[in-house]
């Protein structure tokens, strides 16, 4: 593909270019792996117009040459601004972080979920869509029950079947007053409304309670800053039910799932740690990386992790000022053991002011 790329670039400013049928042109990029983006950008407007194409992105689901892009929301400490962020994965040097211009700020209290190539933005009064394939953003239908206002995020978005649950604290007004419950909705991303009716739990425990939420194998997982918080939610069965406890037993924060399995990076143990519910033992170590983690890791106080590719993990971790991603291919093996390989580790931005929020990975 590499050969491909070098090709493309030898002819691309020579008169012929222009000459090439549009289709035949979207054809070719399609087929060029998305970290040479930033660079067939720079060759002409014709290809910057190109690379930010619905076209192009159209055109490479139906080659089947679809990857992760990962976007981030980073936080300024002293302003309290969020921004998103892209990686750029680039060629024979540094990936870094990027801040889109054309993104207005978010908050940093909002939650965030990837579908297909859109990130779906949930704020505490409004909701919008990101389109990661042009960097644009479109409102989203009214939500049909406002989330309490909290300083910590007190509400989680996850995708099971394209469909989006959100789940948080909500404020019901009755004859007696103000009541505080558990609010469950649904948004379609196909038809970009929402579903109704809108389920509401009574009898659960309200304010910012939880550190972190999945999906896992149909349900979702919301672990709870205390262990008595966390708590599971079946939406086919619209069933709530206590977190097991092995799963609970960990303060898994910044968390992703790949292939049914969740990880997440111990800052306090410095690993890796997995959990895979078709294994008895529950939790286990990711082996291969313990020197990487106590040499790269020890003071991290915060980390996150995401789906970075085919059996691949990202991880963001703070390193001094500067903000670090490393990714991190995996390998199952007999008996169940998980391996991980270091594939490569860069400083991706240097402002000792950001911090991350979260991290989120599209297919385009």
């Amino acid at each position: 593909m590499s050969e491909l790329m070098d090709q493309f670039l030898e002819l691309s400013p020579s008169p012929l270019i222009p000459v090439l049928p549009d289709d035949l042109t979207v054809d070719i990029v399609a087929r060029v792996p998305i970290s040479h983006y930033p660079t067939l950008s720079l060759v002409s407007k014709k290809f910057r117009k190109l690379i930010a194409s619905h076209k192009l992105y159209k055109r490479r689901s139906l080659l089947g040459c679809k990857e992760h892009r990962v976007y981030a929301v980073l936080r300024n400490s002293k302003t309290g601004e969020g921004r998103f962020c892209i990686l750029h994965r680039k060629v024979n040097c540094s990936n870094r972080l990027v801040v889109i211009g054309s993104i207005p700020p978010v908050s940093p209290r909002g939650s965030f979920v990837a579908v297909g190539s859109k990130t779906y933005v949930f704020n505490d009064v409004d909701a919008l869509s990101i389109d990661c394939t042009s960097h644009t953003v479109q409102p989203l239908p009214d939500m049909p029950q406002r989330f309490s206002k909290s300083p910590i995020p007190s509400k989680f978005a996850n995708v099971i079947d394209g469909k989006v649950y959100l789940i948080g604290d909500s404020r019901l007004t009755w004859d007696r007053g103000i009541l505080w419950v558990k609010t469950v909705m649904v948004l379609d991303t196909e038809t970009q409304t929402w579903e109704l009716p809108v389920m509401i739990k009574h009898d659960m425990r309200v304010g910012a309670i939880w550190s972190d939420s999945v999906m896992l194998e149909g349900k979702i997982y919301m672990k709870g800053f205390r262990n008595g918080y966390s708590v599971v939610y079946g939406p086919e069965e619209k069933k709530w039910e206590s977190m097991d406890e092995v799963m609970n037993s960990k303060g898994w924060e910044g968390a992703c799932v790949i292939d049914d399995v969740l990880y997440y990076h111990d800052c306090s143990g410095k690993a890796l740690r997995a959990f895979d519910p078709k294994q008895k033992s529950g939790w286990s170590v990711v082996n291969g990386l313990e020197d990487f983690l106590a040499a790269e890791t020890t003071q991290s106080k915060w980390s996150n992790v995401v789906k970075c590719g085919e059996k691949k993990l990202a991880l963001f971790f703070p390193k001094k000022h500067v903000i670090c991603f490393a990714e991190i291919s995996l390998e199952m093996r007999q008996g169940g053991e998980i391996w991980g390989k270091l594939e490569s580790c860069d400083v991706v931005i240097e402002d000792e002011l950001l911090d991350m929020v979260k991290c989120v990975a599209v297919m385009v």
